[in-house]
């Protein structure tokens, strides 16, 4: 597959040398009022169902990992994860102000092994749009003195995450580190897009490179600086030079 070619090239150039060490208002603030119940402990995966197969048009991702007898994607087929109204009322999210709404949804997140952010409609939509062009792109992930490489494949409204190096092993059963979900219900009356991220793999990421990587991604479609390597990356390969990413992220080249 020439896109997996591609890829090796690129971890060849990503050095992989890590190091071997490597208050809240919610509680009294009223719009916690607009949110359900914690969820149990089986839907730690941010209520993906685990026999489902994840998203993938050219790339298909298997279920989680250690799901035996999963089935795979044929096609597209659309992540399932809670739905907004399960987390949150949107009855009573209409009351709000888009700054509570923000605020309440980034502490509601907090120790929860969940990531939430915010952005308005109006970067959504140019995100949506960039990735109908752009599906794919390599971001280094910086730990004591090195980075391991993620790559990134976006199905609006869902953006999933692996290790470079499980792609290039595993290739379509390749199992997320990370997915993330856009939520646009309130982006007409709110201004506001709410953005969850969940961790499927505690053991190869913590919440905050989650949440360091979620916001790099998006960062890299809503920049126009940094579009334009996205663009290499999809469109240009052969004029893609993965240190350039490096330097947009002020990275060593090592």
């Amino acid at each position: 597959m020439k896109l997996r070619r591609f890829l090796g090239s690129i971890s060849n150039l990503a050095t992989e040398k890590l190091s071997s060490s490597s208050s809240s208002c919610f509680s009294r603030c009223p719009s916690r009022q607009i949110f359900t119940a914690r969820s149990s402990s089986s839907q730690r995966n941010g209520g993906i169902n685990l026999s489902e197969a994840l998203p993938g048009t050219h790339i298909k991702w298997a279920s989680l990992g250690s799901v035996r007898n999963s089935q795979f994607a044929t096609g597209f087929t659309p992540l399932k994860p809670k739905p907004l109204d399960s987390i949150m009322d949107l009855e009573r999210a209409k009351s709000k102000s888009p700054e509570e709404l923000t605020s309440a949804w980034d502490d509601y997140h907090l120790g929860r092994g969940h990531i939430g952010i915010t952005m308005n409609a109006k970067l959504y939509r140019l995100l949506e749009q960039r990735a109908n062009e752009c599906r794919y792109f390599v971001i280094p992930l910086w730990r004591g003195n090195g980075y391991i490489t993620m790559f990134a494949q976006v199905e609006a409204p869902h953006m999933l995450f692996t290790g470079l190096e499980d792609y290039k092993a595993r290739g379509t059963q390749a199992a997320p580190y990370l997915t993330s979900t856009f939520y646009t219900e309130l982006s007409e009356t709110k201004d506001l897009v709410l953005i969850r991220g969940d961790v499927v793999f505690t053991s190869k990421l913590t919440d905050e490179e989650a949440k360091w990587i979620m916001e790099t991604a998006q960062s890299f479609y809503l920049n126009d600086s940094r579009y334009k390597l996205l663009e290499r990356f999809n469109k240009n390969t052969h004029d893609f030079e993965f240190k350039d990413v490096l330097q947009a992220l002020d990275m060593p080249i090592l």
